[in-house]
């Protein structure tokens, strides 16, 4: 019969860890499993990542190319094709709102671009507009309104 008191692990699962330089009577004494002379067998011996033993290192060998700039404004982005979509007539259209619907997830920037058709008037605020959907918010009748971007995120 089972019970907490009984329960083992199966034989030959459960492995004793190996204990290392505590005096020849443990077994793994004098020269603690490491061998007798060379580099591993000191201590201190821990090499940095990627090292070959001298030889050129993979990472340096390639060629490398690009760049990343560091400071690059990330931008959540919105296509005017969503606008005609999921709003009405006359409507003003924010980044609260856009949150609201689900077409932006963060409270990052707002960057509103020109794909799409757009026959609705709408009134949109965001911190950047393409130069295309600014002309296609106005001859659908709409208001462009830049927000000025009060929150710096990296």
């Amino acid at each position: 019969m089972f019970s907490l008191s009984n329960l083992h692990p199966s034989p030959g699962s459960h492995h004793r860890r190996k204990i290392v330089g505590r005096g020849v009577g443990s077994g793994h004494g004098r020269h603690a499993t490491r061998g007798m002379k060379g580099q591993r067998s000191r201590r201190g011996d821990s090499k940095m990542v990627g090292f070959e033993g001298g030889q050129m290192p993979l990472l340096r060998r390639i060629p490398k190319q690009g760049f990343t700039p560091p400071f690059k404004e990330k931008l959540e982005i919105v296509n005017i094709a969503a606008l005609e979509e999921n709003f009405e007539n006359n409507s003003a259209v924010s980044p609260q709102t856009l949150l609201e619907k689900g077409l932006i997830r963060t409270n990052l920037p707002l960057k509103i671009l020109g794909s799409g058709e757009l026959k609705k008037s709408l009134k949109v605020s965001a911190q950047h507009f393409s130069q295309n959907a600014r002309v296609k918010i106005k001859e659908a009748g709409g208001e462009v309104q830049v927000l000025l971007n009060a929150q710096k995120s990296k």
